[in-house]
């Protein structure tokens, strides 16, 4: 037999964290970021995400990962949930030393990766200083 008591408080608490987050559990998706020589690593925490659900949006240089954990349908009673269903969004604002057109996604094992590449005008170049002079010569920018 089965012992079930109910707590509104307890329900009303755990209704809260899920919708504010709390700092062992964030509402939004967690996330990694890194820099790889030329590009710039996103990874977001994504399992129990369907690939079909997650959308990515480019506008200007803000970056938006929408992601929907939907809920099982079924004929039983559920005895614990503490996993967060429903939308979840996160809006990253990228420099403009990113190559926001040649982003690349892939999603694994619950884990969606982005690749974003250096932008050419960001790379370190030379440039040749001219004069009077017969010598010409460069400096590192």
């Amino acid at each position: 037999m089965l012992l079930r008591s109910t707590d509104p408080f307890r329900d009303f608490d755990r209704l809260t964290q899920q919708l504010l987050g709390t700092t062992n559990r964030p509402a939004v998706m967690p996330m990694d970021a890194w820099r790889e020589g030329d590009h710039f690593v996103i990874e977001f925490d994504l399992p129990g995400v369907a690939r079909d659900s997650i959308d990515l949006d480019v506008e200007r240089n803000v970056l938006t990962v929408r992601a929907e954990r939907v809920p099982r349908n079924g004929d039983w009673e559920m005895l614990a949930t503490e996993r967060p269903r429903g939308v979840f969004s996160r809006q990253l604002v990228l420099g403009d030393n990113l190559d926001l057109d040649r982003i690349e996604a892939g999603y694994d094992g619950g884990v969606l990766r982005l690749t974003v590449p250096v932008a050419e005008k960001a790379k370190p170049r030379k440039i040749e200083i001219s004069g009077q002079s017969s010598d010409r010569t460069a400096i590192e920018a």
